[in-house]
């Protein structure tokens, strides 16, 4: 199989990527009005037509507001969707916190409807994925298994949303992948952890895999922040 070349940013990608960076910093704040169109395009040394295109995407995901005849205003980006995650340039223990209380919650809560509702199809993929983790050769190997397992185990719990939610925060993971190498080192520990969920599941036991899920997303948590 050919790869191919890898492509490279677009300018109006790049430019967006910076506003971004600006606004979710705090060197734009909400309710300030951004440059003009023209300014940021000489600022950025692009054309118009990049500048405009970045700003459409910023309006689309709620980061600015674009009124005709106005200036554009920065939008506070904690209104914003669960698509600002994976516009984050840092990961640091402000993010990290909140992320991972979330993480324990709603993957508590995956883990349960899982257990209630997987085929057993699901259910011995789940075990196998665990095993594969605690076998991995390399950090790597365990943190593609990590991503597979998840999707798995979201998927077995059959609720749209959550899957939706799931493809948002992907998106952040995958971005930052070495940032959260912690989640799957020292699989001593993690995979007896990561089993006890999947076979929970494969069981059908919804008290014991939401118990397991929770000293699973705990221990990964602890690891992530003190590392910060």
């Amino acid at each position: 199989m050919t790869l191919g070349p890898v492509s490279r940013p677009s300018v109006p990608d790049q430019v967006f990527a910076r506003l971004c960076d600006l606004i979710i910093t705090g060197h734009y704040e909400p309710g300030e009005r951004l440059p003009t169109q023209r300014a940021l395009a000489s600022e950025f040394g692009v054309n118009m037509a990049s500048v405009r295109e970045a700003i459409k995407r910023l309006e689309q995901l709620r980061l600015v507001e674009v009124r005709h005849g106005d200036a554009t205003r920065v939008l506070d980006w904690h209104r914003a969707g669960l698509e600002a995650l994976a516009l984050l340039g840092t990961v640091d223990s402000k993010i990290l916190r909140p992320l991972y209380e979330a993480r324990r919650l709603v993957l508590t809560q995956v883990a349960g409807l899982a257990a209630e509702r997987r085929t057993a199809a699901q259910g011995e993929q789940l075990v196998e994925l665990a095993r594969t983790i605690a076998d991995a050769d390399s950090d790597r190997d365990a943190q593609a298994a990590d991503w597979a397992f998840i999707a798995t185990l979201v998927a077995a719990a059959d609720n749209l949303i959550f899957e939706l939610m799931g493809n948002s925060v992907r998106e952040l993971y995958m971005a930052h992948a070495d940032r959260f190498i912690l989640l799957i080192t020292g699989r001593d520990e993690l995979g007896p952890l990561y089993r006890a969920v999947a076979e929970a599941i494969a069981t059908g036991d919804a008290d014991e895999a939401q118990e397991a899920m929770t000293r699973l997303t705990t221990a990964q948590a602890e690891r992530m922040i003190e590392a910060v």
